[in-house]
């Protein structure tokens, strides 16, 4: 864990999705085992979670907010791999693959989350093949869109990208959570790989056309449908 967050008395642990869910496969001693020296922190909008190359010990459960999954190529290239909102598992490649962070994990919106130490988690997994295995079903979704929003990257012009990127986050991240599509023009075009000025082209021309509306720097969604046409025509 990279960056200290505020430490917060955030959530009853009885009440905490990934406990109750850890309930079906393991006893109480071991959920304990887990959970019971969790660190809860909370991180505020913009603030670093974990940093690309930076050694992990822990992996971490979102209950609340919005955080994006970067990668840095040089000093100069920096692209947002996919975006999630809570309650999620963050940071679990590390416990399998490697130990050093794959890429940052920074908070898009205020976050409260519960991080894990690794060596109790795989201590746990090792005799639970069916826990282990609905974790990384559960975690899955986000690694495959990642997948997908390179697919789109590789065979879309800019309109189709940004068209996509803007399903995706109203159906993935927005459309049932509290916060408002805040996603700046930055950061858009981070996700679809082009140009900040290509976005703001882009976004006006939705705007004209009614697909999108702005309230302030919210983005709206008007016309979902015409969207999914502009994706599949790429």
């Amino acid at each position: 864990m990279e960056s200290i967050g505020k430490p917060y008395n955030l959530f009853n642990c009885d009440n905490c999705f990934l406990n109750s869910f850890a309930r079906a496969y393991l006893s109480e001693d071991e959920r304990k085992h887990i959970c019971g020296n969790a660190n809860q922190l909370q991180f505020k909008k913009g603030e670093m979670i974990l940093k690309q190359g930076a050694t992990s010990t822990s992996i971490g459960f979102m209950h609340k907010g919005i955080v994006k999954f970067t990668y840095q190529k040089d000093a100069k290239k920096n692209y947002i791999m996919t975006v999630v909102s809570g309650p999620k598992l963050i940071g679990q490649a590390n416990l399998f693959f490697r130990e050093k962070n794959i890429f940052s994990i920074v908070a898009v919106e205020d976050c409260d989350i519960c991080f894990l130490e690794n060596r109790k988690v795989l201590s746990v997994l090792q005799n639970h093949g069916r826990f282990l295995l609905s974790l990384v079903e559960r975690s899955s979704d986000m690694f495959q869109s990642s997948i997908f929003n390179f697919i789109s990257l590789a065979h879309n012009h800019v309109h189709g990208r940004i068209a996509d990127i803007l399903i995706f986050l109203w159906e993935n991240v927005y459309r049932n959570t509290e916060y408002e599509f805040t996603l700046t023009r930055k950061e858009i075009s981070e996700f679809a790989a082009c140009s900040h000025e290509n976005v703001i082209t882009v976004l006006s021309t939705y705007n004209k056309e009614g697909l999108i509306g702005f309230e302030g720097r919210k983005i709206i969604i008007k016309d979902l449908n015409k969207l999914k046409e502009i994706s599949k025509n790429g």
